[in-house]
């Protein structure tokens, strides 16, 4: 997070403007900067927090009240709990056991199993790895089923809006303002009428024309959030020196990082691959070195309570990375002495 000293600039603006919130001029110029992230044409809404942006996209989708949203349980809740506030029915697929991620073909496969018409999609950019966003651009065009992009932890990795991509601002993600997130996308129309779900339904009046929410940002977290983008270059760097150290500890030990983690993309966890069913294990070996971990997704969404009758396709990916899959210490301003503890403790657990 920002330092108070930088975000100072931006708070004295804001009282020189006396505009705090309602889409005012610092907010304006996040959006318009966060725009310039991605391809031309892209414009940019704010929002509250990144599941307020998935509600607000797939209720833009106008899709009748019910239908099947496909969802990879190997996911955090937020993405289910967005699907059962647009009015839909999550329904959990599996996703691929190299990637961690569902892709078009997959997908596909697995429509066989679906109990009912399928809507929408929701491909998730598992821990903020790169998706093949264009391979879901050409599905979305070529196919009655919308794609929403739900690229929570994906900052650093999010760089095209063809069809629309959610992104969280949270103070647990890579560029965070505390709380917020931004919706992205080409399509203009489409861009304007999540504005208007997230402002009451308005839309250059005071009358609501559609049913909405507010899911609004004020000018101080957009102030954050500018302060943060200022910096983001260090904090990448930053990011990406503490991973690197971390890969080269462990060169030699059985543990396998998302493909591309710390070289090609950064994000602000480490989720490993710590052997087949070996999660738990390793978790409490390193618990006994008084270091913590954490399984991020669970056991996947689908397994809990609140999502436990929902449809589900067969999830047997999803259930051994559940098994096999360990979050680790990971922190932008980790020093060497922990990197050095936390490899050699899980290297010597790995071994065992």
């Amino acid at each position: 997070m920002p330092a108070t000293s930088a975000i100072l600039p931006y708070l004295e603006s804001i009282e020189q403007s006396g505009w705090y919130s309602n889409f005012g001029p610092v907010n304006q110029a996040l959006e318009a900067r966060l725009a310039t992230r991605f391809a031309d044409g892209t414009r940019v809404v704010t929002v509250a927090n990144a599941t307020l942006g998935l509600t607000a996209c797939l209720r833009a989708l106008d899709l009748p009240p019910g239908s099947l949203c496909a969802v990879p349980s190997w996911t955090f809740v937020a993405t289910a709990h967005a699907v059962t506030q647009a009015g839909l029915t999550p329904w959990f697929v599996d996703v691929r056991e190299d990637s961690w991620m569902l892709d078009p073909e997959t997908f596909a496969a697995q429509l066989k199993h679906a109990p009912g018409p399928v809507g929408a999609v929701i491909p998730i950019c598992a821990f903020g790895q790169r998706l093949d966003l264009d391979a879901w651009t050409t599905y979305d065009r070529n196919s009655p089923i919308r794609v929403v992009i739900d690229a929570a932890a994906a900052y650093d990795t999010a760089t095209s809006a063809d069809i629309p991509v959610v992104v969280s601002l949270h103070a647990t993600k890579a560029l965070g303002a505390g709380e917020g997130g931004f919706v992205a996308c080409r399509n203009r129309d489409f861009i304007d009428r999540v504005r208007s779900i997230t402002a009451f339904g308005f839309h250059g009046t005071r009358e609501s024309l559609c049913l909405g929410t507010n899911a609004k940002i004020s000018e101080y977290t957009a102030a954050v959030a500018m302060a943060a983008m200022d910096t983001w270059t260090t904090t990448r760097q930053t990011y990406q020196r503490v991973a690197q150290r971390l890969r080269i500890l462990l060169m030699n030990a059985p543990v396998t990082f998302q493909d591309g983690w710390g070289l090609d993309w950064i994000t602000s966890v480490c989720v490993a691959h710590v052997g087949d069913g070996r999660s738990a294990e390793i978790a409490e070996a390193l618990s006994s070195q008084g270091i913590d971990t954490r399984m991020w997704w669970g056991l996947g969404c689908h397994t809990s309570r609140a999502f436990a009758d929902f449809p589900r396709a067969p999830l047997p990916v999803t259930e051994k990375l559940a098994a096999s899959t360990l979050g680790l210490p990971y922190f932008a301003a980790m020093q060497d002495e922990d990197i050095i503890r936390l490899a050699t403790a899980l290297g010597a657990a790995l071994r065992s």
